[in-house]
C-alpha cells in the first residue's frame, strides 16, 4: 500500500512522503495529509513487549512508505539513542490518579525532541532518495522549544543549514539561554521584535514568495522547515501515543481494547493532531482533550465553530502555548471538509484577511472526539503547587495547563477512562514558575539561582546542559523587526532577490 501525501488546498497537488519532507510546507500554501491512513493492525499485547524504537519502526514504515525498511531502521536507531537520559523513551508516570506520559527526557527537555532527533535523518536520507544536491535550508519560527530542538538536530549535519526566528520576548530565560548558546556552523538564530503569530507569518510568507525561492535555486539551496508545518515532524509525533497505550497494557493499569482520555497542552495544535491521528489508526483513544493558557483561540473555537485570531495577546507562563494561529488547525479542518480543498482554502484565506471563521454545523458535529477549555494563570500555578503538595510530582507551567483541563473535563463528564496527561517540558525550562507556585512566594532571584532552588526543594536531579547554560558563551545575538525578517535570511545565505 502506497500513501502519498496531498495539500489541504490543492486537490491536484499531491507528492511521496520524501517529497513532503523535503518541501515541508505545500508550494500553494497549504498543510500535507495522507491521502489515506494505513490499514495497521495494532496488536497491543505485542506491543506491550517492545520498545520505543521497535514502535517507531512500526509507524513510521506504516505511513513513509517510499522509505526503505533499512532507511526506516537506520533513521529510529541515529535518533532514538542514548541521548535521550531515560532508555524508556517516553515513559508514563502514575500520579494519584493520572498519568504523565513525559516527553522531556531528550537533550533539550521538551517534547519537541522526540520528533526532532529524528527529522534530520528523515530529511537526509529523503534528499539522497530524490537526487536533491540542493543545501536545505530549514526555515522555522518557534514558540520556544522548536528552536532549541531543531537546532540540536540539525547542528552541523552535512547538506543542511538552519534559521530559527524566536519572539524576543515570548520565551522563558532558560529556552532563550539555550538557543543563543547553540553551537554548529550550519545554526542561525534570530529574535524577532514581535510574537510567535507575527514570526510564523511571515516565515510562511517567505515560503510563498516566488521571488526568494528563484533566488534560493540559483545559490543550490532550497527551504524546508522544522516546525510541525512539515508532515515528518508530525508524524513521528504518533509513535508516542501508540507507545503509551502499550505501555499502559505492560504495566497492567488497562485491559487491552479499554478507552483512554488524553490532555494534551496546546498552541500549534500538532502535538494534539498527532493524536487524533493515532486515533485513527485504531488507537482506543476516546477524548482529545485541548488545553488551552489565556491564549483561548482553540478552546473558543471547539466550543462555538468560530476560529477568530482578533483578540488579545497575552505572554504567559506556558510561552510555548502563546499562539493564536495554530497552524496544524488547517490539518483538521480539511478533514472535517471531507477533504475539500476549495472549501478549506476559503476557510484559512478567511482568516487571513478578516482574521477569523466559521466552520459549518455538519464540521461541528465532528467534533464530538474534542473536549476544549483553558487555565488561567492563577489556575495553572495552584495546579502545580496542589500536584506537588498531593504527590510530590513537578509539574512545568504546559503540563499543568493540562492538568487543570483534565479536572475540569472530570468534573463537566462522568467517565471512567484512565487520564494520560502528555507532559510535554521539564520544570528545569520555567524555574520561576515552578518554585515560586511550590512556594507559594515570589522570588527576587535569576533563573540560574532558581534552578538551585528547584533542585533542593523537588529533589529533582539537576541537568549538567542547564547547568552549563550560565557559562556557555552566546554566540546569537541577531534582532530584528517582523518586516525585517526576510532581509535577516538573504544577509545570512548572501541572497539578492533583486
Amino acid at each position: 500500500m502506497t500513501i502519498l501525501y496531498k495539500s489541504t488546498r490543492d486537490e491536484k497537488n499531491k507528492v511521496s512522503a520524501s517529497q513532503a519532507i523535503l518541501q515541508g510546507l505545500a508550494s500553494d500554501g497549504g498543510l500535507y495529509v495522507p491521502t489515506e491512513m494505513p490499514k495497521l493492525h495494532l496488536n497491543f499485547e505485542e506491543l506491550a513487549t517492545k520498545s520505543y524504537q521497535e514502535v517507531a519502526k512500526l509507524i513510521l514504515q506504516a505511513f513513509l512508505t517510499d522509505f526503505t525498511t533499512e532507511e526506516i531502521n537506520a533513521c529510529v536507531e541515529g535518533a532514538y539513542d542514548e541521548k535521550f537520559s531515560n532508555p524508556t523513551i517516553a515513559p508514563v508516570v502514575k500520579k494519584g490518579e493520572d498519568y504523565f506520559l513525559e516527553l522531556f527526557h531528550g537533550p533539550t527537555f521538551a517534547f519537541k525532541d522526540l520528533a526532532l532527533s529524528i527529522l534530520p535523518y528523515l530529511m537526509t536520507t529523503a534528499a539522497k532518495k530524490n537526487q536533491i544536491e540542493n543545501e536545505i535550508v530549514i526555515l522555522t519560527a518557534t514558540s520556544g522549544d522548536t528552536g532549541k530542538a531543531a537546532m540540536a538536530g540539525f547542528a552541523d549535519v552535512p547538506g543542511t543549514r538552519i534559521i530559527v526566528f524566536y519572539p524576543e520576548k515570548g520565551v522563558s530565560w532558560i529556552q532563550e539561554k539555550q538557543m543563543v548558546t547553540q553551537t554548529g556552523e550550519n545554526t542561525h538564530v534570530v529574535a524577532v521584535k514581535g510574537n510567535f503569530d507575527d514570526a510564523q507569518t511571515a516565515v510562511k510568507q517567505m515560503f510563498n514568495d516566488q521571488a526568494l525561492k528563484t533566488a534560493l535555486a540559483e545559490n543550490n539551496q532550497q527551504f524546508s522547515s522544522a516546525n510541525s508545518m512539515n508532515i515528518g515532524r508530525l508524524l513521528p509525533q504518533i509513535v508516542y501515543y501508540v507507545y503509551t497505550y502499550a505501555q499502559l497494557i505492560h504495566q497492567d493499569e488497562i485491559r487491552n481494547g479499554a478507552l483512554i482520555n488524553v490532555s494534551v497542552p496546546t498552541g500549534n495544535f500538532g502535538n494534539i493532531l498527532a493524536a487524533y491521528y493515532a486515533k485513527q489508526i485504531g488507537v482506543p483513544i476516546d477524548r482529545l482533550i485541548c488545553a488551552s493558557n489565556t491564549n483561548n483561540v482553540l478552546t473558543d473555537f471547539f466550543q462555538t465553530g468560530e476560529y477568530n485570531r482578533q483578540r488579545e495577546f497575552h505572554l504567559t507562563s506556558s510561552p510555548s502555548m502563546d499562539i493564536l494561529v495554530s497552524s496544524n488547525l488547517e490539518r483538521l479542518i480539511y478533514h472535517l471538509t471531507g477533504d475539500n480543498a476549495i472549501q478549506t482554502k476559503e476557510l484559512m484565506d478567511a482568516l487571513l484577511i478578516e482574521g477569523k471563521y466559521q466552520i459549518t454545523p455538519a464540521m461541528i458535529e465532528q467534533l464530538t472526539d474534542f473536549f476544549a477549555d483553558f487555565a488561567t494563570e492563577a489556575e495553572v500555578e495552584q495546579s502545580i503547587s496542589d500536584v506537588f503538595a498531593q504527590t510530590k510530582y513537578t509539574m512545568d507551567p504546559h503540563t499543568a495547563v493540562a492538568k487543570n483541563v483534565a479536572d475540569k473535563f472530570a468534573v463537566a463528564t462522568d467517565t471512567s477512562n484512565k487520564m494520560v496527561i502528555v507532559s510535554t517540558a521539564s520544570p528545569y525550562k520555567f524555574p520561576r514558575t515552578v518554585v515560586e507556585s511550590i512556594s507559594g512566594e515570589k522570588s527576587k532571584e535569576n533563573d540560574f539561582e532558581l534552578v538551585q532552588q528547584l533542585e533542593t526543594l523537588t529533589g529533582i536531579p539537576l541537568p549538567n546542559e542547564v547547568k552549563e547554560l550560565e557559562i556557555l558563551p552566546v554566540r546569537h545575538t541577531q534582532v530584528v523587526a517582523v518586516d525585517e525578517m526576510q532581509t535577516a535570511v538573504e544577509g545570512i545565505l548572501n541572497l539578492s532577490t533583486n
